[in-house]
């Protein structure tokens, strides 16, 4: 079975370097505090400095070593200089987690304002790439690296109210699986984790008049089976970044996956070209 126990999974990459984007709340709160049990020096980046703080506050009262740095991942300027300062008080980063994300506009699009639409491709797809960009020459020439791009199922499955952010997920999982095979030969690993739990994002679906009905109670069931998900995720997370599952680059992989059962299925996996985006005719 695999081991997911933080301290255990990483020990072996204690005093690396992860970045991660979105990280004031939620999942990137949740990836970031499981990394420095690890022994990973985290550094985060997000819009609102008041989150970060608050996530700061958390992984130094455990002991842990952050360090936060207000951004918005759209700005290119910005980021390198994010990266930069990253860089310099760390170290060069090992781990980038693309958490950053937002699930709106909702709605049809004939009646969302196209530049909004755009919007969340800005942040969900550009903002990934921005930071991948910036990392991986030095991931590159040091031939390590592990990305995880958090992707969701919408990536693959059809809500109409929502196509920004399902297009966006869809994206970003189809690039994780080229970035990953321009880069495997240079030791460096790429992964689309679609997550889940009770997220200020699921809040959005739960609640949103501009969501079906019936949907938004499925997603409203989904917040009251409370943080079991947040969980499973980042169970998943210490997996993929702790290099057992390297074999598996490229791939799209949900918090609905049995980890254990991937692996063993590692070679038919690679060999039939599974859990990627392709047509099949």
């Amino acid at each position: 079975m695999v081991s997911t126990d933080p301290k255990h999974v990483l020990g072996g990459l204690s005093g690396h370097v992860a970045l991660i984007t979105g990280g004031g709340r939620g999942l990137g709160r949740a990836f970031a505090q499981a990394l420095v049990v690890a022994g990973v020096n985290v550094a985060l980046t997000a819009r609102t400095e008041r989150e970060l703080d608050e996530t700061h506050a958390l992984i130094t009262a455990t002991g842990g070593t952050a360090r936060v740095f207000p951004a918005d991942v759209t700005d290119r300027h910005a980021m390198e200089q994010v990266v930069d300062s990253v860089v310099k008080q760390f170290g060069p980063i090992d781990i980038l987690v693309n958490n950053a994300a937002v699930v709106t506009p909702l709605g049809y699009d004939w009646d969302i304002d196209p530049d909004t639409w755009w919007h969340t491709m800005e942040i969900n797809v550009r903002g990934a790439y921005l930071c991948a960009h910036l990392v991986l020459p030095a991931m590159i020439q040091r031939g390590s690296g592990r990305i995880i791009n958090v992707t969701s199922g919408a990536a693959h499955t059809v809500h109409p109210y929502g196509t920004a952010y399902c297009t966006s997920k869809a994206a970003l999982s189809q690039w994780t699986n080229l970035l990953a095979a321009a880069v495997q030969e240079y030791g460096i690993s790429v992964f689309a984790l679609a997550p889940a739990g009770p997220t200020a994002m699921l809040q959005t679906l739960a609640t949103s008049p501009n969501v079906p009905k019936e949907v938004s109670a499925f997603f409203q069931a989904a917040l009251e089976e409370g943080g079991s998900g947040i969980q499973d995720s980042v169970r998943l997370l210490m997996t993929l970044v702790s290099g057992q599952a390297d074999r598996l680059t490229g791939r799209h992989i949900s918090h609905d996956d049995s980890i254990d059962d991937l692996l063993r299925r590692t070679d038919d996996i690679v060999q039939q070209d599974l859990y990627t985006l392709r047509l099949r005719v």
